[in-house]
């Protein structure tokens, strides 16, 4: 059963953390992790497929600005499993976006849009969603 999570005027700013705990499901396709400030600008498109027509499991990475697409990015090392549960951490920072992985991996990308605050989130696709926590970055 895919799933979908919307969220609406959040408030994320540079600094600010997501925590996401799920299961991908058994028979998973893909599923994805929007930030942005709606569907059709976003500024982070993070995309895990497990059967990619041209790299099989691979990890894709995008932004879309006024509904248009940018240009495609591909991690092939998916250490993400069918099957398995998963801890995914999103960080913001001005000049973009680090997704840490369950097995420690780190992936860096650049803030095209030069969103400085997210107000939209989204995770949909083949995942569990148990859950899903927001660290705020503490201003001193």
């Amino acid at each position: 059963m895919k799933m979908q999570l919307e969220l609406k005027n959040v408030t994320l700013r540079p600094g600010d953390k997501l925590k996401l705990k799920g299961e991908i499901l058994h028979d998973a396709e893909k599923f994805r992790i929007d930030l942005g400030v709606s569907s059709e600008d976003l500024a982070l498109h993070f995309n895990p497929r497990f059967q990619d027509d041209a790299d099989g499991a691979v990890l894709v990475y995008n932004s879309k600005t006024a509904g248009s697409w940018g240009s495609e990015g591909r991690e092939m090392h998916n250490p993400l499993q069918r099957g398995n549960d998963v801890k995914i951490f999103l960080k913001l920072s001005g000049e973009g976006f680090e997704v840490e992985l369950p097995d420690g991996q780190k992936l860096k990308f650049p803030n095209r849009t030069n969103m400085d605050v997210i107000t939209y989130v989204q995770v949909a696709g083949d995942f569990k969603l148990k859950s899903f926590k927001i660290y705020k970055s503490v201003k001193t």
